[in-house]
């Protein structure tokens, strides 16, 4: 989006279980968002722009909004560009402009947008134009770009429980760290509707803008496979990987050695806790395994095995009957909580940078190739007095080792200092 005049910090969006991994992400590009908001729980996209456009319009201004999907690869970002700044007069004056994507062939997986009138000859024109209707009515919106106070207009017009809820749980926020927790209760009455059924479907001031820069949804391991360049096979490799004889196969690994030998058509994606095998046109299929994981209550379907906290984030290793192996990387300047655990005692072995560890009121430094021990009960906290991240392992051992067996006395991060686990 570089290039877009008066074009101001982006505001995102969502489940409060992802906001260090976005907060991360986005310092590791180099951007600051303007917000982070919290959802709850998911309602689809019409109360997550809602809510956007309330925010948008808290401090009485009236901004243009380009709304964007996170999970989307775009090839040709001058184009797109060009197409952006195209809609911007037509949002301005009012229209509610989606960016529909020029189909190269028949496509069933989305819906088609029918314009009133033809599109403009040559690079089409770059004019918006009137939508006729929508077809197969699409549950996933590429891009839309409008005037905040319109769309909340139209859209309290179109679906007033929408923005009735989303006001209720924006004027109840809670601010957490860099992010605002939308209230729970008031966001969980509001429908859950798509943007395009809510408002696009039904609105007279819509207009589409065809654009054609390359873009692709990469919401399933196949898309993935799709918008990668192939090796002359038609291979796409990603990390340790060997392939032999194999044709057509996606294949990643994160960790450990993948061979791929005389397949085609496989998807097959190593991580530190799970294996991926499937067919590429069976890859999307994997929302019914998770639904069978939740269901056993797998530890898989609960968390990664890397986790974010707003010190840093923790690793887990290895584990087995009564320990746990943990490699923890802690922030220059961030801190972990005072606290004490009831089932467990840990060590600490400092492989990068120096810690500053509080052990029952006295201090230590331990640098690298240091270790310290904390006992069973014992109030401790770790910090990182340095300019550069401390990494350390974290040798956990005790008969009981859930993340919920843990006594915050102090915590920069606002957590609760009440444990639902005591000896």
């Amino acid at each position: 989006l570089e290039g877009i005049s008066e074009l101001h910090a982006p505001l995102l969006i969502c489940n409060e279980d992802h906001r260090f991994i976005v907060a991360e992400q986005m310092r590791q590009i180099g951007i600051k968002p303007s917000g982070i908001l919290l959802e709850p729980i998911g309602r689809n996209t019409a109360p997550a722009v809602a809510v956007a456009a309330l925010q948008a319009t808290a401090r009485g201004e009236d901004p243009l909004l380009l709304v964007l999907a996170a999970d989307h690869v775009i090839r040709d970002a001058a184009k797109f560009r060009a197409t952006v700044a195209a809609g911007i007069p037509a949002a301005g004056a009012g229209q509610l402009v989606t960016f529909g994507i020029v189909p190269s062939a028949p496509e069933t997986g989305y819906g088609y947008i029918e314009a009133a009138v033809p599109l403009p000859a040559g690079d089409r024109g770059l004019q918006p134009v009137p939508i006729a209707r929508f077809v197969e009515k699409p549950d996933r919106a590429t891009a839309e770009a409008f005037l905040s106070g319109r769309f909340l207009a139209e859209l309290e017009r179109l679906a007033p429980e929408v923005v009735s809820a989303c006001r209720s749980a924006l004027a109840h926020e809670s601010a957490d760290l860099e992010f605002l927790r939308l209230e729970r209760e008031a966001f969980a009455t509001c429908p859950n509707v798509a943007i395009d059924v809510a408002v696009m479907e039904q609105t007279q001031l819509g207009a589409v803008l065809p654009l054609e820069a390359g873009w692709s949804d990469v919401g399933s391991w196949s898309a993935l496979w799709e918008t990668a360049d192939h090796d002359p096979n038609g291979n796409v490799l990603r990390g340790r990987v060997i392939s032999e004889d194999a044709r057509n196969c996606y294949l990643r690994s994160e960790h450990r050695l993948v061979v791929g030998l005389g397949v085609q058509d496989l998807v097959v994606v190593e991580t530190d806790d799970v294996v991926l095998v499937a067919h590429r046109d069976r890859a999307q299929d994997i929302k019914g395994v998770v639904g069978q994981l939740e269901r056993e209550g797998a530890s898989e379907s609960k968390a990664h095995r890397r986790i974010y906290r707003p010190w840093g984030y923790y690793d887990g290793v290895t584990e087995g009957e009564r320990w746990q192996v943990k490699k923890i990387e802690v922030k220059p300047g961030a801190s972990l909580s005072l606290q004490m655990h009831h089932h467990r005692a840990e060590h600490w072995i400092v492989v990068k940078g120096t810690a500053l560890v509080e052990k029952d009121g006295s201090q230590e430094l331990v640098g690298e190739n240091q270790s310290t021990y904390i006992p069973l009960g014992c109030k401790h906290r770790l910090t990182n007095p340095g300019q550069i991240p401390v990494q350390l392992i974290e040798v956990q051992s005790g008969p009981y080792l859930g993340e919920d067996d843990i006594v915050r006395f102090e915590d920069l991060y606002g957590r609760s200092q009440t444990t639902a686990l005591k000896a």
